[in-house]
Formats: structure tokens, sequence, C-alpha cells
């Protein structure tokens, strides 16, 4: 377990399943995951119920809890995770809305970070923001995340093109 002050970072139980169908299925979440079909009770329970190993599967999901209550409110992912490079990129979703702004996201990539530069090993760690999602880019700009390149109008959304932006963070 990851332990920060407002939050911790845990690995996935079965009991997750449950929120992880809500957050997973929840339309205002899919243009961030490039969700294009909900996914099934039973395909969300496969996964959590799969062996996180990263080696294997060269990905780790945690679950952000808070600490005041143990309360599972979103997930913080380890993706791609290439140990030659010793890369990996990142992926964080605040589940409930009603918890977004309050820090919380920014401590559970704070834990995150410091787990992959000095538990994995890692040289550099990074992610794919869309143009528009100003608070996916204050947070990991916030953390010390650099813009390094850009695939313009990328995804197409109801709105037209949208653009997505790399972002890299690299150990010092």
């Amino acid at each position: 377990m990851l332990q920060g002050q407002e939050v911790y970072l845990r690995a996935i139980e079965p009991e997750d399943a449950h929120p992880m169908y809500g957050w997973e299925n929840n339309p205002e979440n899919w243009k961030i995951s490039n969700t294009l079909v909900p996914f099934s009770k039973n395909l969300i329970e496969q996964y959590v119920n799969s062996a996180q190993n990263i080696l294997e599967t060269k990905q780790v999901r945690f679950i952000i809890c808070l600490r005041k209550n143990d309360l599972a409110i979103g997930t913080i992912d380890l993706f791609e995770f290439d140990p030659i490079h010793q890369r990996a990129g990142v992926g964080v979703l605040i589940g409930d809305s009603s918890y977004r702004n309050r820090g919380y996201a920014d401590e559970a990539l704070k834990l995150l970070i410091k787990y992959s530069f000095d538990r994995l090993q890692l040289h550099q760690l990074f992610c794919h923001i869309f143009e528009t999602n100003e608070a996916s880019i204050k947070l990991f700009e916030r953390n010390g995340f650099e813009k390094s390149g850009e695939r313009k109008e990328w995804v197409r959304t109801q709105n037209g093109w949208e653009s997505e932006m790399f972002y890299q963070l690299i150990k010092k």
C-alpha cells in the first residue's frame, strides 16, 4: 500500500468491481479513456480478478482510497510498462466528480511517481492528454511533466477534431 496524507493507493480487490463498473460505464469518463462501448459486469469482474503482475501484463492499476473512511474514489494506472527502456504511461481517474478538484488526484500522482522512480527504477513516465482537458494538463504540469509533443486533430469528438498532447516526466 502506498500511503499519503489524504489518500492511499492499494491493489484492486474483488469488491472494487462494483465501483469500477460505474466509473468505466459513466459516459462523462469515456472521452478520456477512449471508450466506445459500455463494459459488461462480467468483463470488469474478470479484470478485477486477474493477476495484476506488471511484468506479465505491462500494466498495473491501483485504487485511490480516502484515508479518513477507506472509500474508493478512483484509479491510477501504469500502462505500457517497458522495463528495457525504463518507462511507463500514467492514467488517473477520480471516478465520482464530487471528489474532483480536492487535491486527491494530485496526491495519488505524487505517490505513483515516487513508486515508479524509487521502486520500479523507471527513468521516465508519460501521459497523453486531450488539449481541452485543462484540469489534467494542470495536474501533470504541477507534478513536473513537460509537454514534449502534440498529435494535431488526433481524435474526432462530437464538437470536431481535438489534438492530443504528449507529456513526459524524466527522472532527474
